[in-house]
């Protein structure tokens, strides 16, 4: 990657400050609702064919969402977290490998202000704006770390990360590694690289149940070379460093949501086409049955919740990362927790609304071309990112003891 030579004005130690208000909300909900509506026509045929999503990172990048936390001083949108859970939320009803993408994405990104020096923030956001960057990542912590080495005044990465998302369509691909050698050694760094960067590998071996375009697949390096100007800096269990990894939890739990409304939304369209009702009934329609109404009832009810749980949250975490490098390491576990409790009623919710809708819809919607099951795929398949039981445990000992579990990129 070349030098980067753009506004280099400091910045606090993170940028973001204050809430959202109403129009920035309405706005960037709004530009997001389009990007759903886009992607809603056709996204059973684009899963199926399971190609890259290039043109779908487009759309986003056309319609400003890849900008929307950048400060405005920067080329950027300007916007607060919450308006970019929003956004996630809402681009899950309709796809839910690309809500991931963007997920990801804001979290990446903003590991710009996370890990990189106040001096150097400004420089990274402007290229990112300007070049209109999707962030991808290789950080997957279930692999062997990496290996990066000391060579000169930079490294050379050797190694495999599985589970990389957005790494096959993302400008450029956020990487942690310990450093073996050097002035550095023992330090883990995050740094950046682009795509197309030589003896970087991505082997295109995403090929699961769900979430079929979220671009996930392995990427290798083979003697990579990452130059000084490739680091951000180091990752360190400094609270407001670490609450990056509550930031990406939350957004799952929004997109999770996301998913389960969509589920609804779709079957609550098919269930109002179904003509007749059940021999049994005395309803004139399947809609007009109480049997059907209840249903849908519970699961719009428990989906209600845990929306206002998300929106609660999501709010809450602007006030978290407005602390800044004034957050305690007490209001961080806080958080982390609070993080928790959604993200365990957000994957059941989902997968008991995206499973029982077919209880509403009947034997007809389980039609290959109908589609519905591309809701239980995408969140059974993402859901399984880290076992939500742990997540009970996490909030069951912070009840009991007041006790967080280990720092971590799972906690």
């Amino acid at each position: 990657m070349s030098t980067i030579t753009l506004d280099a004005r400091s910045l606090p130690r993170t940028p973001w400050h204050g809430h959202a208000e109403e129009s920035e909300l309405g706005h960037w909900s709004a530009v997001a609702r389009t990007v759903a509506e886009a992607l809603a026509v056709d996204a059973l045929a684009r899963d199926k064919a399971n190609a890259e999503p290039f043109s779908e990172v487009g759309l986003l990048r056309d319609s400003g969402l890849l900008n929307l936390l950048v400060p405005t001083e920067f080329g950027g949108g300007g916007g607060h977290w919450e308006s970019a859970f929003a956004a996630v939320r809402i681009i899950a009803t309709a796809d839910g490998s690309i809500a991931q993408l963007l997920a990801y994405h804001y979290a990446n990104q903003s590991s710009i202000a996370f890990y990189a020096d106040p001096a150097n923030q400004g420089a990274w956001f402007a290229r990112s704006a300007a070049d209109g960057w999707l962030w991808g990542d290789s950080v997957n912590p279930v692999d062997p770390d990496l290996h990066l080495v000391a060579e000169g005044d930079g490294y050379r990465l050797n190694g495999l990360k599985r589970f990389s998302t957005g790494s096959s369509v993302g400008d450029v691909i956020v990487i942690n590694a310990a450093v073996v050698g050097g002035k550095n050694d023992g330090k883990v760094l995050a740094f950046v690289l682009e795509r197309t960067r030589e003896g970087l590998e991505l082997l295109g071996d995403w090929d699961h149940l769900g979430q079929r375009l979220s671009a996930s697949g392995s990427v290798k390096y083979h003697d990579v070379f990452v130059a000084p100007q490739d680091v951000l800096g180091e990752v360190t269990a400094e609270p407001i460093a670490t609450l990056l990894t509550p930031g990406l939890q939350l957004a799952f739990g929004n997109f999770y949501l996301g998913i389960a409304e969509g589920a609804l939304s779709a079957g609550r369209a098919i269930l109002l086409e179904r003509k007749n009702s059940w021999f049994l009934s005395s309803a004139d329609t399947y809609a007009q049955d109480p049997v059907f109404q209840r249903i849908l009832g519970e699961l719009k009810a428990r989906t209600a919740a845990v929306g206002a749980l998300a929106e609660k949250l999501n709010r809450r975490f602007d006030t978290e990362v407005g602390r800044a490098g004034d957050l305690e390491e007490a209001q961080r576990g806080d958080i982390a927790v609070a993080i928790a409790e959604l993200k365990v009623v957000a994957t059941e919710a989902a997968l008991e609304v995206a499973n029982r809708i077919y209880e509403v819809t009947g034997s007809s919607s389980t039609k290959n071309d109908v589609g519905l099951d591309l809701f239980w795929r995408n969140v059974r398949t993402h859901s399984l990112h880290d076992p939500v039981d742990y997540k009970k445990i996490e909030v069951g000992t912070y009840f009991l003891h007041g006790t967080n579990a280990p720092l971590s990129l799972y906690t």
